[in-house]
């Protein structure tokens, strides 16, 4: 799905405004880190090269936390694996705080990756679903808003780079509808590649 498909969203989906797509959508790509020594830390940036968010994996974490910054240093939120649920895996996104702000709860299909996103709208209090699927052997994904219909991003995972075949890392290209927080499909993404590399 190219930029020019995805439609503006009804309804605004965002955890955090001052990262909504505002004019049209928008295009992240997501590359991990080579030299990572904790691995899974990534890069975060517009397809015109402009640096969005970063992401760091903390030491020695069993939950694999991930730490989320704007680029002015500003903490907005984790990424962990919650190591209760044994047969659908789960990722939370916790404030500076530690308080759960999202859950991203795994479930089985054959030949697809599914996981759904519950959050409670800052603006409204509604529970909002996200529901992310795609074939992971093809690498493409999309997430939906569970009300709506709406398509609010897609995903597309790069398979023939050099990062990918000489170090393992990958690149995601993420076009993000207009009206959707960048922030938090970013988080979302993160999530899902997590989900998928337990495989």
């Amino acid at each position: 799905m190219s930029q020019s498909d995805l439609r503006p969203v009804s309804q605004p989906v965002m955890l955090f405004e001052q990262f909504i797509a505002r004019d049209r959508p928008q295009t992240l790509v997501l590359k991990e880190k080579i030299l990572s020594l904790t691995g899974d830390s990534f890069d975060i940036k517009l397809d015109n090269g402009l640096p969005v968010l970063k992401v760091n994996a903390a030491f020695f974490s069993l939950s694999g936390r991930k730490r989320v910054e704007d680029m002015n240093g500003n903490h907005l939120y984790n990424i962990r694996k919650e190591l209760l649920h044994l047969l659908h895996p789960t990722y939370v996104l916790e404030d500076p705080s530690e308080n759960k702000i999202l859950e991203v709860r795994s479930s089985v299909k054959f030949f697809r990756s599914k996981a759904t996103a519950t959050y409670t709208d800052p603006r409204t209090g509604r529970v909002v679903t996200l529901v992310m699927e795609g074939n992971w052997l093809d690498h493409v994904a999309k997430i939906v808003h569970e009300e709506t219909g709406e398509t609010v991003a897609s995903i597309f995972r790069e398979r023939f780079n050099a990062r990918n075949l000489i170090f393992g890392q990958d690149t995601y290209r993420v076009t993000v509808a207009q009206g959707v927080d960048m922030a938090l499909i970013a988080g979302l993404c993160i999530c899902f590649d997590e989900k998928n590399n337990e495989r």
